[in-house]
């Protein structure tokens, strides 16, 4: 099998790293996460990485419930980010596979800053590159980050990893009469009003021409498969 793509981004969700768990972070997910990129490695290909932090704070949600400012709410879901990058940083370490954690809000105890130079410079040398800490900015989602770290460091496709076959017309776990698209176009998801990823994020892939599939990441193989070419989940072009 080989590698359709030079580069590729993967943007995880939060809700991703919680599993089974009603929150907090499953290792077990790490570690099944962390064997499936090393398959992509082994492909040759590059891949980089956002992690979402909504397994253990969702700004908008909490600013919402607890009446607490917007701005900070949004400064504590980048901090989750972090957290779940270095817990996954260590399921790759656990499979021998070079990475490194780029923060977009400095922290330099435990994550290099985000340099897009530098960035580039470890995906050349075969390092899987951990984006966390969003845009550095509240206001922006980290499907927004995953946008604009793929269009940084020049990858040839987004990847975003759900529980889900793919983007459906309704939510399935609630409705099994929601009917899953094979493809869209980037204006349909906006149109549409589907909450797969945020218009923003839609938007900046749509001026860059990248493609973005989306697909379940919990069935073993389907990220090498992706990577590969083949069709799965829904691609957004």
């Amino acid at each position: 099998m080989k590698a359709k793509y030079k580069r590729i981004l993967l943007k995880i969700s939060g809700e991703a790293f919680s599993g089974k768990l009603s929150h907090g972070i499953d290792t077990s997910i790490c570690a099944h996460l962390a064997k499936q990129i090393k398959e992509i490695t082994k492909l040759g290909t590059e891949i980089a990485l956002v992690a979402g932090g909504g397994n253990i704070f969702r700004g908008v949600p909490k600013s919402k419930e607890f009446k607490m400012e917007r701005t900070v709410a949004d400064y504590m879901g980048m901090i989750a980010t972090v957290i779940n990058g270095l817990a996954l940083q260590n399921a790759l370490e656990n499979e021998n596979i070079r990475s490194r954690v780029m923060t977009a809000i400095s922290m330099d105890k435990v994550a290099e800053p985000y340099i897009r130079r530098r960035a580039i410079r470890h995906l050349e040398k075969k390092r899987v590159v951990i984006f966390v800490a969003g845009t550095g900015n509240p206001y922006f989602t980290t499907d927004t980050a995953a946008a604009l770290r793929s269009v940084e460091v020049g990858a040839d496709a987004l990847f975003k990893a759900t529980k889900v076959d793919g983007v459906y017309s309704q939510d399935p776990f609630k409705n099994k009469k929601a009917k899953l698209f094979k493809t869209l176009k980037y204006i349909d998801v906006i149109k549409k009003e589907l909450k797969i990823m945020d218009p923003t994020a839609i938007t900046l892939c749509m001026e860059n021409k990248l493609p973005i599939t989306v697909f379940n990441f919990t069935k073993e193989g389907n990220l090498k498969k992706a990577v590969s070419g083949k069709r799965i989940g829904t691609l957004i072009s």
